[in-house]
């Protein structure tokens, strides 16, 4: 479960245990804990292309390099972890309209955490539009499942309430079978959207949660800020591939959409929607989630202070 797997407790005691977990480690063990990235921003060099196949090789290679920037996907999954990986399949789009996160993006990741060891890899969202349209139409299901990927409709049905202890919210219904995964691996577009200017990493959280999700329109930022919290993100991959420029989150006119050929991934879930927020043409600054984020103490928004890896990929 979120929050309270052995990693997490082991990991916990380790910062507490200060000289005696360093000791236990051993010296060499931890400094190369200590220089892992933080985070990787891989662009792509080579020739754009734009049909299916080269669209597909470089969200594959993207998604590859970056997660290898971070020391490959067997540091985020042990042998027989069960993996959730939690993209946008919001709406009922086309991958080229850039309302959902790219599907090779997923089939990849699917696969890499596969190779490392897990048990099951599990696709879902709670989506907005009719989740039978947009898990095919966004081509997520198809590339998931080709991958291994069990690609799971959420059941409305079964989301129990869930203590929250956040600022805004106490108590919310969550979706059991996302938080008590080993890791969720949470994996957004970058796109516009009408009340937070861009819907990032972690707005895409909204996804985990039943209920009536616009009452956090009331106090998106606060609320943003609990569920991240909650969700206490380990690991998340942010596709920039191909970005949503106006008229979000749903798009539709083709004319809104911008090849940025980029991806980022990372460990600090507020760097990487700093970072969002620039391919956007924000400043970090301009987001108030990030801003809040900050004041949180959930990450670090200034992603160059961070242990950052830029790489070109071609």
């Amino acid at each position: 479960m979120i929050g309270h797997t052995r990693r997490d407790f082991l990991r916990r005691t380790a910062v507490a245990g200060g000289a005696a977990a360093l000791s236990q480690l051993g010296v060499e063990g931890f400094a190369q804990e200590a220089a892992q990235a933080q985070m990787c921003i891989a662009r792509w060099k080579g020739e754009p292309g734009s049909y299916p196949d080269e669209m597909k090789a470089l969200a594959t290679k993207l998604t590859e390099r970056a997660i290898a920037e971070l020391g490959g996907m067997k540091r985020f999954v042990s042998k027989g972890d069960v993996v959730w990986i939690k993209p946008n399949i919001a709406w009922d789009r086309s991958p080229e309209q850039a309302a959902n996160t790219n599907p090779d993006v997923v089939a990849t990741l699917t696969r890499l955490c596969l190779d490392a060891g897990a048990k099951r890899v599990k696709v879902g969202d709670n989506t907005c539009n009719d989740k039978k349209k947009t898990y095919p139409n966004s081509g997520i299901q198809a590339a998931a499942k080709a991958a291994g990927a069990e690609v799971l409709l959420v059941d409305e049905s079964r989301f129990k309430d869930v203590a929250i202890n956040g600022e805004r919210l106490k108590t919310w219904p969550l979706y059991p079978e996302i938080i008590e995964c080993d890791l969720v691996i949470n994996v957004p577009i970058v796109k516009d959207h009408s009340l937070t200017k861009a819907t990032l990493c972690m707005k895409n959280y909204m996804g985990v949660a039943g209920g009536e999700r616009g009452k956090w329109h009331q106090d998106m930022n606060t609320c943003l800020c609990d569920i991240t919290a909650y969700m206490k993100p380990r690991l998340s991959v942010l596709d920039g591939i191909r970005i949503l420029t106006r008229r979000g989150p749903t798009g539709g006119n083709l004319d809104d959409v911008k090849r940025m050929d980029t991806l980022a991934a990372g460990t600090d879930v507020l760097a990487l929607d700093a970072f969002g927020a620039e391919l956007m043409g924000l400043t970090p600054q301009d987001m108030k989630t990030v801003v809040a984020g900050q004041e949180r103490g959930l990450g670090q928004m200034d992603y160059r202070k961070l242990a950052l890896r830029e790489v070109e990929v071609a």
